[in-house]
């Protein structure tokens, strides 16, 4: 191998790899299992100390003995006493065993100059005394135990129960009378009564319960007095003890328990009509929120007791309950006082519907916008109906009307319904001055459409004719766009036999800007002058409609008009008169006389035939992409040549023969899907076309197109052959 120049040894030598031992994972051929290091370590242990038994054989050295215990005892109360009660007891017990009661007392009293609050001491001190017969002993400590500590009320249990075991009630009674100076809690109270009652003292328990409820005055105690006097048999007595507890208790006291424990109390004594009362009294008198234990007793005593109807109203007070409970989480849902208003309706409380309407309507919207009102005004709607239907109280709904109406923002926006509402009761009221300032105040404060045509109807209904053109007049003033406007306004004076008005009006109309249905007001005129026999005018009309657009409705209109005689274009107003006239066929011979006969009919369809000619021409020439309208056109035409009878049958096949040749050829196309943003969709759908003759002798492409056509359908008609 050659090196470099230059390197050193260390740098010239070769560093193998360092071989790595390898670990043997296999098991060890002994298996040691934690069970049996357990059993060696336990057989390994040591045994357990066991002190000396020492047996004393003269007073010397039980003296000895003694004396070294209690140092030990004094060592470990002077070491750990202070916070370890335990020696103190084990200390006080070996004295009692040594049978030195006073030793023994002194060590107790040392405990409890350390922690005189500790119960356990005191009860181990008395239990000696009591265990040894030191009565007088046991009275000192209790006496002391409960003057110390009142509120204990187990020291007081254990004196009372001494006291009673050596049979003396008079001093277990005048240690009840201290402790009830403490004011305990309800098992003070009950016990106190027990032990009277276990002596049949029923005089002085039923003293101890008035002093009871005096001291503690909840639902509790009273209705423990009232079952104390339930089993003494005295049912006057319980009741009274309910009554007492609902008057003094008063209305912030008073709970769900009271009331179905005072139920409950008639019902076990054959009182169903009291105890129905008393449940219905509660259910009205506690919060809502807090009677749902009460009504399910309620609905459980009605589905036992109860009538039909008592049931029902059960059913409407649980589902008053949670409407009330769904309006007050939600004020706004309108739909939720809907149905809250129709079972207060339905129950028939007049009281309880209006009190429903009035919180109903005070959640007002909050923002001025109708979106938020149109659920909303409906409320006022019922409330004026049900004053008015049901209440049947007219000054009670003149009001609602009138808050309503002041409440609505007529800046912003108005409800027509509740204006003219407001007027109709006042004409049912037969005060039309009143009536008239309503829709007089609607018209200057928040003219709609609505408005005026009620007005004006309720005018025309009273005959007041000259304050309904004065309305019109007001009307097309406010809105000159309005064509229903100008149409009724004609129509109003056409039925007065105002002629020259109702043309005039007419006119005025046409020749507005803008109108927002002039369609429908050219027909009205047009019809007026057709049902007027002026077939002059009514063709002027359709010139001048024509002037303005060329629809092809407009067209076909124009052509029936000139194809029909005049009576049969008049609409038809009495039906009696029509069908005392005979069939359909007589009608229109009678009125083909009645025009010239066979030449006028001839004129007509010659009339008829220019009007369809300039329509096909206006179409193709000046709207060449409104295909389907010329085909529709074209269809009405070779429709009436095929029904002509004016001329012999060559001449008509001849003329229906001419309008197929102009009738277009409907072809299958594709073209690219556009969204309506005008953006390409990426796909292609089908669709059909129509090519007229005029168009396939300006396109060459479409023979060819045509003959791949006629080649594919052979070739299909070929492959189902085969």
């Amino acid at each position: 191998m050659a090196y470099n120049a230059g390197t050193t040894a260390g740098e010239r030598e070769v560093r193998l790899p360092r071989a790595t031992a390898v670990k043997n994972r296999q098991a060890a051929s002994k298996q040691i299992t934690a069970e049996q290091i357990l059993r060696e370590s336990k057989a390994l242990q040591a045994d357990d100390f066991k002190a000396p038994v020492v047996k004393i054989s003269d007073p010397e050295e039980l003296a000895e003995y003694r004396l070294a215990k209690r140092k030990e005892m004094e060592d470990d109360v002077r070491r750990v006493g202070r916070w370890n009660p335990t020696v103190w007891v084990k200390y006080a017990q070996w004295e009692e065993q040594q049978k030195d009661f006073r030793r023994a007392r002194s060590v107790w009293e040392r405990a409890l100059d350390t922690d005189h609050r500790n119960v356990s001491l005191w009860l181990k001190y008395v239990e000696m005394e009591m265990r040894h017969r030191f009565v007088n002993h046991a009275r000192n400590v209790w006496d002391r135990a409960v003057s110390l500590l009142p509120r204990i009320d187990q020291l007081w249990y254990k004196y009372i129960h001494m006291e009673e075991m050596l049979g003396n009630v008079a001093g277990a009674r005048q240690i009840f009378e201290r402790w009830m100076k403490w004011e305990p809690d309800h098992h003070g109270w009950t016990a106190y009564i027990k032990m009277e009652l276990r002596y049949n003292e029923a005089g002085r328990a039923r003293d101890i319960y008035e002093r009871y409820v005096r001291c503690l005055p909840d639902v509790k105690s009273w209705v423990r007095y009232a079952k104390f006097e339930m089993k003494q048999g005295d049912v006057a007595a319980a009741r009274r003890c309910y009554e007492r507890a609902v008057e003094e208790l008063g209305e912030d006291s008073q709970s769900e328990e009271l009331y179905i424990r005072f139920a409950e109390f008639e019902e076990k004594v054959k009182e169903p009509e009291r105890a129905r009362a008393i449940f219905r009294y509660g259910l009205d008198t506690l919060p809502r929120s807090g009677v749902g234990e009460l009504y399910k007793r309620f609905v459980a005593f009605e589905k036992q007791q109860g009538s039909r109807e008592g049931i029902e109203e059960v059913i409407v007070s649980e589902r008053r309950q949670q409407y009330d409970a769904e309006v007050r989480a939600n004020p706004l849902s309108y739909d939720t006082w809907f149905d809250y208003i129709r079972l207060e309706e339905g129950a028939g409380d007049l009281g309880r519907i209006r009190e429903v309407y009035e919180r109903a309507i005070a959640n007002v919207p909050p923002a001025p916008e109708k979106r938020y009102w149109q659920r909303y005004i409906y409320l006022w709607i019922m409330y004026a109906l049900f004053e008015e239907l049901v209440a049947e109280d007219v000054e009670r709904t003149r009001e609602v009307y009138r808050a309503c109406l002041k409440l609505i923002p007529h800046a912003a926006f108005t409800f027509s319904k509740i204006w003219i509402m407001a007027a109709q009761f006042e004409v049912r009221q037969l005060r039309l001055d009143a009536a008239r300032r309503i829709l007089g105040m609607a018209l200057g404060m928040a003219p709609k459409d609505k408005l005026f045509r009620s007005y004006i109807d309720m005018e025309l209904a009273l005959g007041a004719v000259d304050r309904c053109r004065t309305l019109y007049e007001k009307y097309v003033e406010w809105n000159p766009a309005s064509a229903g406007a100008w149409a009724r306004w004609a129509e109003l004076e056409r039925g007065l036999g105002e002629d020259e008005r109702a043309r005039g009006l007419y006119e005025m109309a046409v020749s507005q800007p803008a109108l927002d249905g002039p369609e429908l007001l050219w027909k009205a005129f047009i019809d007026y002058e057709i049902a007027s026999g002026r077939r002059d005018a009514a063709r002027a009309l359709y010139e001048r409609l024509l002037a303005r657009t060329r629809h092809v409705k407009v067209w076909l209109s124009y052509a029936r008009f000139e194809a029909t005689p005049l009576a049969l274009l008049a609409p038809r107003e009495e039906e009696g008169e029509e069908e005392g006239r005979g069939s359909e066929g007589e009608r229109r011979a009678e009125a083909e006389r009645a025009e010239g006969g066979a030449a006028g009919v001839a004129a007509r369809e010659a009339a008829a035939r220019r009007v369809y000619e300039r329509g096909f021409r206006a179409l193709r020439e000046g709207q060449a992409e409104a295909k389907e309208e010329a085909l529709l056109l074209l269809e009405a035409w070779r429709a009436m040549e095929a029904a002509s009878t004016c001329r012999p049958a060559e001449e008509t096949e001849a003329a229906v023969a001419a309008v197929a040749a102009k009738m277009p050829r409907r072809v299958k196309r594709k073209r690219a899907i556009v969204l309506e943003d005008g953006t390409p969709a990426g796909g292609t759908e089908e669709y059909y076309d129509y090519i007229f003759p005029d168009e396939a002798a300006a396109a060459p492409n479409l023979k060819i197109l045509e003959a791949a056509y006629k080649w594919k359908r052979a070739r299909m008609e070929a492959g189902v052959d085969a």
